[in-house]
């Protein structure tokens, strides 16, 4: 199992009329985490994307247990429970507060893709290469 930690400051542009984080942020908090997660790896998507390679996301759950304030310190911790064995990736994302209080937890499927002709292809062989350690 492959998992990063990245946390989060909680800005005053991200909460809404209630003091708590508006829903829509939290698709934007699990991409910083699987932005992350790929950079630990050696990896951005700048230099994914270099390679013709795309990541759409093509399926995202969400489960709201308890908000998120303003100025809230939060970790997002992005895990990826199996290697990807074609061309989907699934990330699996639990945002934790300072008082370690489990408020979210998300799932988001994207497809590695050919970005000419929006084809589906597997995962690149040296990313492979790079998770089997944690598997």
């Amino acid at each position: 199992m492959f998992t990063n930690k990245t946390r989060i400051r909680i800005h005053y542009a991200l909460t809404d009329q209630m003091g708590v984080v508006y829903h829509g942020h939290y698709a934007q908090f699990y991409e910083i985490g699987r932005t992350e997660a790929f950079r630990s790896l050696g990896y951005i998507y700048k230099d994914i994307e270099a390679m013709g390679i795309i990541l759409p996301v093509v399926d995202i759950h969400s489960k709201f247990l308890r908000p998120a304030k303003y100025d809230d310190l939060i970790t997002v911790t992005t895990t990826l429970r199996e290697i990807p064995l074609h061309h989907k990736i699934v990330f699996h994302s639990e945002i934790h507060n300072e008082q370690n209080e489990l408020l979210n937890v998300g799932d988001v499927t994207l497809y590695f893709m050919q970005a000419a002709g929006m084809k589906k292809i597997n995962m690149p062989d040296e990313l492979k290469e790079k998770l089997k350690k944690y598997f």
